[in-house]
């Protein structure tokens, strides 16, 4: 190593160990020494005349600058002309070059540290001319802090080289002008036609229609078929006509039709409506664009997105993740502050959920409802959660299109070669307030006194093309006229519409699936499977592989289940594991997903075996035979409002597979209630969308307190008709079994929430033989197979875990003018079922509905309501606002008075 006089002999010889190391890798010397060292080799070639005397001055010179760069990719994001309507915040340090100890003269001074930017040896004005550009104009950028340097520099590389720009051709730019056509003069005829009505307009941020064509078009020449889009209310109506095609006169009825078609019950407002199609792009190519429907909930269609994608990317694209991708649409205040947000992008990189990235796209009004940024979140930018993931975050200037179109190319680049999330954070503003009835100057007239004068995007860039000499104001303005005029005759053709149709989501997917009618439950659907193939799928799950180790105490599960069939006593599990197996044997993919389903929250599943000294895992329903369907249950992230979404989202486009979340306990889906109520109960009427989705909601009183015991039935029954949701509590492992294969052999998908037990799956009265699956289908009412009829004089209906208290007290006490049958399927109501029970039990003058749950809870409050004629008397706990009691006395004594109050012959007041 050259010495220098201003360092010590002692000092040096430290020095040049460090600078051996550096050599040798340079990864192992502190960050602070590797840039040393690479401004001294900097300055060394800046003074070949001199190798063995560098200046220690020329070195810091050096070296400053390489941390000026450093600082321009660090935090020049913080100093850019990304806000069209108002200054950007000041923050301190600036960039300047005198906080770098770099000083003026410094400017006209070579540096060979331009090197490190691309440019060469370069003054330093024109090393600072080059960061300027790339890193503070409209483009601003966050992505030092991401952990692979081979992604750093590829990005770092690509911005570099460009200055974050690109020069285009004047075909080209007439091109973006014709979208930003489109999409103000869209906004402008609908203010004009429809003056005051609720749209949530694009206003502002129009540059998001030349955006998402951008996207399509460069994602369809690096290989994208299809993309699924997810996006809230402001802008929707625009990107439905100008990007996904939806016919204008369809949209422009919307505003004022009186109703729908038959097919659709109630329908829903015209900005909450999903549409897809089939688009040209300009090379010619066909995409399939989706856009999902969606509630009120702004982020809820986020992980919703994303599990549609992953259904397509496993179904259709045989796990090709550059085939189809996610493009989610946030505002900026529901990005910053809506948890979902949070839950979605943790599921980005994991095994069981990835999508191969997602683009996220930030309409940035910088204002909520009537919020204002800085009262909106803590952090400095709506898009910092995407640090969460190390994925990279552009911020740009709405009304510069040309930049946010080379933002956009880079980003789905990015997406491409990396499959990682990429964020693009829109700066721009509303033109009127939250929706077109508000009035935003009562609670932000600053902001709006300067959108009041600000040009929109189109007109900005006409003014911008007539001074390059590309295209004359009279030629914008002519074209502007055409549209609408064009606008003007789709309105005219709107009033020959009779009534709105809600075009069908997924035509292709569904087409061969019924609609939701009463009907489809008045026969038993035959769901029995060969006892022969039973017994050669249920061989495949007790059997593992013999060269692999396994854990010792699965050898006990193994011997368990094959003793099961040798018996002919199948437990629970072995139940729901035939029920996958067989399904899977037939051709329909099977998904199981939530908190420990691998092994069941209660060990009872064991659908994945470790093996011994690995990370890996054996699954032995993949092995059922060499052309099953496929078969996966993952452990999901402690999540369950995004989990539950995103497994919606991916039932939704696989209506021929069985796909199922498990909640880890029942109440657990509180956190999802969204998705319940949004989507689960009400897709169908809102917005004709049929979902197979299960839910596995395990209940049961148990003693174990208010926490877990409840799955809350009462609110799933709430949102019950007889063709939205099943609800069900099956009581034995047959039961379930051909439950759930009826759910994937009928021909019409409806959401499933079944009531799982806890204490049942090892109970020893809760068996099943193997006939019983090889027999019938699902039985939504058991009736009490020892009961004499004559002899009956009490009929007491229940379901679940009660029954087998019940059943005890009876047989234990030799009852026999009681009969206990079990309601299996609360919803939809089996009716014709009951009243043949009530029928066989003539001389019965009682009956009762008894429950484990507090009278307010339960099925109850809906048998009663749904029943009326019954006259059924309830026997259950008290009213309580708190699912169950905390200590097990207190629950031995409330179960011992509802077992009492039911066997008792008189009054008993719980």
């Amino acid at each position: 190593m050259d010495k220098f006089s201003s360092v010590g002999n002692q000092e040096l010889e430290a020095v040049e160990d460090l600078y051996q190391s550096y050599l040798a890798d340079p990864n192992s010397v502190d960050l602070s020494w590797q840039h040393f060292f690479q401004g001294f080799e900097l300055a060394r070639k800046n003074y070949p005349e001199k190798p063995t005397a560098v200046k220690l001055d020329n070195i810091d010179k050096e070296f400053a600058i390489l941390n000026l760069i450093l600082g321009y990719r660090q935090r020049g994001h913080l100093f850019t002309k990304t806000n069209p309507v108002r200054a950007r915040r000041q923050y301190l340090p600036t960039l300047a070059i005198e906080n770098f100890g770099l000083e003026e003269k410094d400017l006209e001074t070579t540096f060979q540290a331009g090197n490190e930017i691309g440019i060469g040896p370069a003054k330093l004005k024109d090393i600072l001319a080059h960061l300027e550009e790339t890193y503070c104009e409209s483009v601003g950028v966050e992505y030092v802090y991401m952990r692979h340097p081979e992604v750093v520099q590829w990005l770092r590389e690509k911005m570099e080289s460009t200055k974050n720009k690109e020069s285009y051709t004047d075909e080209k730019r007439k091109h973006f002008f014709y979208h930003l056509k489109l999409a103000v003069g869209f906004e402008n005829f609908i203010h004009k036609k429809f003056v005051g009505q609720k749209r949530f307009s694009l206003e502002g941020a129009e540059a998001l229609i030349p955006a998402l064509d951008s996207v399509i078009e460069r994602g369809s020449e690096l290989g994208i078929e299809e993309f699924v889009i997810g996006m809230a209310h402001r802008g929707r109506l625009n990107v439905l006509a100008n990007i996904l095609e939806k016919p204008y006169e369809n949209i422009f009825k919307e505003f004022y039709g009186k109703e729908f078609e038959d097919d659709i019950a109630q329908g829903d407002v015209k900005y909450h409506l999903g549409y897809e199609n089939v688009v040209t792009t300009d090379f010619k190519k066909q995409v399939k664009l989706k856009m999902l429907p969606n509630p009120s909930h702004l982020e809820t269609v986020g992980p919703i997105v994303e599990g549609m994608v992953r259904s397509q990317i496993e179904a259709t694209f045989k796990g090709d993740y550059d085939k189809a991708a996610a493009i989610i649409i946030h505002g900026d205040a529901a990005i910053a502050a809506q948890g979902v947000v949070y839950e979605t992008i943790q599921m980005s990189q994991l095994p069981g959920y990835k999508t191969g990235g997602t683009i996220h796209l930030v309409i940035n009004n910088q204002v909520g409802f009537t919020t204002p940024y800085l009262e909106a979140r803590s952090s400095t930018y709506c898009t910092d959660v995407a640090k969460v993931t190390r994925s990279p975050v552009f911020h740009v200037n709405g009304d510069d299109v040309e930049a946010l179109v080379f933002t956009i190319k880079l980003a789905m680049e990015f997406r491409q070669k990396f499959h990682s999330d990429v964020f693009i954070d829109i700066l721009c503003y509303r033109k009127y307030g939250h929706n077109e009835g508000d009035e935003p100057r009562f609670t932000q007239p600053m902001l709006y006194k300067a959108i009041a004068k600000h040009k929109n995007p189109r007109d900005i860039y006409a003014d911008k093309l007539a001074k390059m000499g590309v295209m004359t104001q009279e030629e914008s303005r002519q074209k502007v006229k055409e549209f609408d005029q064009f606008l003007e005759e789709k309105y005219k053709a709107s009033e020959k519409i009779d009534k709105l149709k809600i075009r069908q989501f997924l035509v292709s997917e569904y087409e061969k699936y019924q609609m939701p009618s009463k009907a489809l439950f008045a026969e038993t659907i035959e769901t029995g499977v060969d006892k022969k193939f039973l017994k050669a799928i249920a061989e495949k799950i007790y059997t593992l592989p013999n060269d692999l180790p396994f854990f010792k105490k699965v050898d006990r599960i193994i011997s368990d289940r094959k003793m099961m069939i040798h018996d002919d006593r199948l437990d629970w599990a072995m139940g729901e594991l035939l029920a996958y197996g067989t399904l899977v044997a037939e051709g329909h993919p099977v998904r199981v997903s939530g908190q420990d389903s691998e092994r069941g929250t209660f060990a009872h599943r064991h659908a994945a075996f470790v093996i011994e000294g690995t990370e890996e895992k054996y699954y032995p329903l993949k092995h059922v035979s060499e052309d099953q369907a496929a078969f996966n249950v993952y452990n999901s992230l402690l999540s369950e409002y995004g989990v539950m979404g995103f497994e919606y989202g991916y039932a939704l486009a696989q209506p021929n597979g069985l796909t199922i979340w498990e909640a880890q306990f029942g109440d657990f889906h509180n956190v999802a209630q969204v998705i319940i109520d949004q989507y689960i109960t009400s897709a169908f009427e809102k917005w004709g969308l049929m979902n197979g989705l299960t839910l596995f909601l395990p209940h049961g009183y148990e003693g174990q307190g208010p926490e877990h015991s409840s799955a809350r039935i009462e609110r799933f029954l709430e949102l019950s008709t007889n063709t939205n949701i099943q609800v069900v509590v099956p009581s034995t492992p047959a039961n379930m079994f051909h439950l759930l294969r009826r759910q994937v052999k009928m021909d019409v998908r409806l959401p499933l929430v079944v009531f799982t037990p806890k204490s049942l799956l090892r109970h020893p009265m809760v068996v099943s033989k193997l006939s019983e699956f090889a027999e019938g289908g699902f039985r939504q009412v058991i009736d009490d197979a020892t009961a004499e009829p004559d002899l009956v004089e009490k009929v007491v209906f229940t379901s679940g875990r009660l029954y087998y208290d019940l059943a005890k007290h009876q047989t234990e006490n030799a009852i026999n003018n009681i009969a206990i049958v079990r309601i299996e399927q609360i919803n939809p109501v089996p009716v014709t079922e009951i009243e043949k029970i009530l029928k066989k039990y003539k001389k019965a003058d009682e009956l009762i509905w008894a429950q484990d749950e507090p009278q307010n809870m339960g099925a109850w409050p809906f048998i009663n309501r749904k029943l009326p004629e019954l006259g059924l008397k309830v026997v259950s706990r008290p009213e309580s606002a708190s699912p169950a009691a905390g200590l097990m006395e207190k629950h031995k004594q409330s179960l011992d008075k509802i077992i009492e109050s039911i066997f008792i012959p008189k009054e008993v007041v719980i």
